[in-house]
C-alpha cells in the first residue's frame, strides 16, 4: 500500500513585538539555526519561509507539512502604522517581548489586544526572549562577588529580570496564547514556538488547501512569494534562505 501523500499548506504567521526583543534573530535561528550578534534592525519587513513536517494523525494517515510564510516586521515604532498591512488574514502571530524590558512587555499585551480585535481565531504565541541573558547575569554576579571593587554602589551595572514567568504565563492563560520563554542565541525552546503553532493549525486547512494553495498569503492576504524565501522589502534585495529545515 502506498504511503499517503502529504499536503502542504502555507500558513501566514506575522512577528510582532517592540524594536530591539529579538524577533528577528527567532525567525533567523529557526529557518537557517543561525544567530547574528549583531543585527541589523529589521526596516519595513522581512519575509522568510519554513516547512514543518508534521506528525502523523490519531487515524496513521500522514498529516500536511506546514508552511510558514513569515513576515518579520520592523519594532521602531515609524513601522507601527505599517503593522496592519502585514497581520491582516494573518492565520498566526508570534507576540515577542524582552524579559528584562517592561516596556516590551506593555507592548506585547497591546499587540495581542490588536490581533484578537482583528481576527479572533487567529493563533497566537507569547513568547519571552533573551532567556540567555539570565545565564549572563548569572555569571557577572559570580565575578561580583570575587571582586566587589568593581560593583557600582546602585547596581546600575548588574541586569536583572524584569518581567517573571508567571506574568507571561498569567497573559497567556487569559488570552488563550501559547506561551514559551526562549533564547534565540542558544536556539532554546526556538522551533517548539512553531511546531507549536503548526499544531494548532486545524485540519479543517487542509481540506482548504486540496483547493487552495495559500491560506493567508501575503502583506495584504495575496499569495505570498513563492521565488526567494527572504525579501528585504525596504531595500528590494534578496537572499537565499537555507533550504534545510529547522524543525
Amino acid at each position: 500500500m502506498d504511503a499517503p501523500t502529504k499536503q502542504t499548506i502555507s500558513v501566514k504567521l506575522v512577528l510582532l513585538g517592540e524594536a530591539a526583543v529579538g524577533k528577528s534573530s527567532l525567525v533567523l535561528r529557526f529557518v537557517s539555526n543561525e544567530f547574528q550578534e549583531n543585527k541589523e534592525p529589521t526596516i519595513g519587513a522581512a519575509f522568510l519561509t519554513q516547512k514543518c513536517p508534521l506528525p502523523p494523525n490519531a487515524n496513521g494517515g500522514s498529516r500536511s507539512v506546514v508552511k510558514f510564510e513569515i513576515w518579520d516586521t520592523a519594532g521602531q515604532e515609524r513601522f507601527a502604522s505599517l503593522a496592519p498591512m502585514y497581520y491582516r488574514n494573518a492565520q498566526a502571530a508570534v507576540v515577542v517581548y524582552d524579559i528584562f524590558k517592561p516596556g516590551s512587555f506593555v507592548k506585547a499585551r497591546n499587540w495581542v489586544n490588536e490581533l484578537k480585535a482583528q481576527k479572533s481565531d487567529i493563533i497566537i504565541a507569547l513568547v519571552g526572549n533573551k532567556l540567555d541573558l539570565l545565564d549572563e547575569a548569572a555569571d557577572a554576579a559570580g565575578d561580583d562577588d570575587n571582586d566587589d571593587d568593581d560593583d557600582d554602589e546602585d547596581g546600575s551595572n548588574k541586569l536583572v529580570r524584569k518581567v517573571e514567568t508567571r506574568e507571561g504565563q498569567e497573559l497567556a492563560d487569559s488570552e488563550g496564547l501559547l506561551f514559551f520563554e526562549t533564547s534565540a542565541k542558544s536556539g532554546l525552546n526556538v522551533r517548539e514556538v512553531f511546531m507549536a503553532i503548526a499544531a494548532k493549525i486545524p485540519d479543517s486547512a487542509a481540506a482548504a488547501a486540496a483547493n487552495k494553495r495559500v491560506v493567508g498569503g501575503g502583506p495584504g492576504g495575496a499569495a505570498g512569494a513563492t521565488g526567494a524565501d527572504r525579501i528585504d522589502l525596504a531595500n528590494g534585495g534578496e537572499n537565499n534562505a537555507n533550504s534545510n529545515c529547522a524543525c
